[in-house]
């Protein structure tokens, strides 16, 4: 019986491997997440030229599809997509059809139907994405920017391509992830790439309320108390409050959060001294990160940003070249099957 996770590996990658659609990290192998990681490590210096421009994607349409209003993920994948040459629409869900009664799966056939060729997903409901690019479009690469609680990869990714620059490798590594775990697809995302890629040890700091039920079958360490679980950290990861998320009182107050939880330069000593500090963002400065420390010599908060576009560059050019790949194979294996009927005839 196939697992969840050889059905998203089989969803996600062309039968040689090659992925074409970035769906989770679920079922995918420290090899492929390496090659997307060296593959971002190729396009970084792309930013750094008078032209930022590669001819990857040229002649290609890119289709931003946000249900949920995002600043930061949208416009990285927008120049992400603009520096491979792609055509960029970003479709505004408030004033398009679905707000007029139109279903997710028409809206996305029209859209398919003026030939684009990938579509960046972004929704509040857990396996969205999955959903369109297993049901809704075939030959479209869907890459999926956030679905409910369940993942983020990219973010994931960028994150961990911003650690191996200031850490050379995963192994020996202690990482720890602090806050608002239960609500955030981006750890799940974190926790997912970090065990993949070979860090020693995940720790999860947060109260009982702020955690997923069953913590420790998702391969981390659980710390309540974060004084005990900063100890020796090499990594250390902020999340933000997702407030937007939260049903009922799982917090006495911010101002409590900050005093138990918040990442302070009294705290930040508990680490190893050469830790660094991340935080997928935005960030809420005196709820969940002192400022002297966001802005402090061990933070890399904005290498993640500039991360994030040659990640997304990476993960949009490898899988279109998954797609186009996959359609040679079926092309080929159509004309075979058309040789051996007439040979037949």
């Amino acid at each position: 019986m196939a697992t969840m996770a050889d059905s998203n590996r089989q969803l996600q990658l062309t039968a040689d491997g090659e992925l074409k659609h970035f769906l989770s990290l679920e079922g995918l192998d420290r090899a492929l997440l390496t090659r997307i990681l060296d593959t971002a490590d190729s396009f970084i210096e792309v930013g750094e030229r008078s032209i930022k421009k590669v001819p990857l994607l040229r002649g290609r349409t890119l289709v931003n599809l946000f249900f949920e209003p995002s600043t930061r993920t949208r416009s990285t994948f927008e120049l992400a997509a603009k520096r491979l040459s792609a055509d960029v629409l970003n479709l505004d869900i408030s004033t398009s059809a679905t707000s007029k009664g139109e279903t997710l799966s028409d809206t996305l056939l029209n859209l398919e139907a003026m030939a684009s060729d990938m579509f960046v997903i972004r929704h509040a409901h857990s396996g969205a994405a999955h959903f369109i690019a297993r049901d809704v479009t075939p030959g479209v690469a869907i890459i999926n920017a956030g679905d409910g609680r369940h993942a983020h990869p990219t973010q994931a990714m960028l994150d961990m391509l911003t650690i191996r620059q200031h850490k050379g490798s995963f192994t020996g590594l202690k990482v720890g992830i602090v806050g608002d775990v239960q609500h955030s697809r981006v750890a799940r995302s974190q926790i997912q790439a970090l065990n993949i890629l070979g860090a020693e040890e995940v720790r999860l700091i947060a109260p009982d309320t702020l955690l997923p039920t069953e913590p420790e079958a998702m391969g981390v360490r659980v710390f309540p108390r974060m004084e005990q679980g900063l100890k020796d950290l090499d990594v250390i990861i902020m999340l933000r409050l997702q407030r937007e998320r939260m049903e009922g009182a799982l917090l006495p107050s911010e101002r409590e959060f900050y005093k138990l939880y918040g990442l302070t330069r009294e705290k930040l000593a508990l680490a190893h001294p050469k830790a660094i500090v991340m935080h997928p963002g935005p960030i809420n400065r005196g709820v969940e990160i002192e400022s002297e420390v966001a802005d402090g010599p061990q933070s890399v908060i904005l290498n993640q940003v500039t991360n994030g576009i040659a990640v997304r560059m990476a993960v949009m050019s490898m899988a279109m070249s998954g797609q186009l790949a996959e359609r040679q194979q079926q092309a080929k294996a159509q004309q075979k099957a058309q040789q051996k009927v007439q040979g037949n005839g």
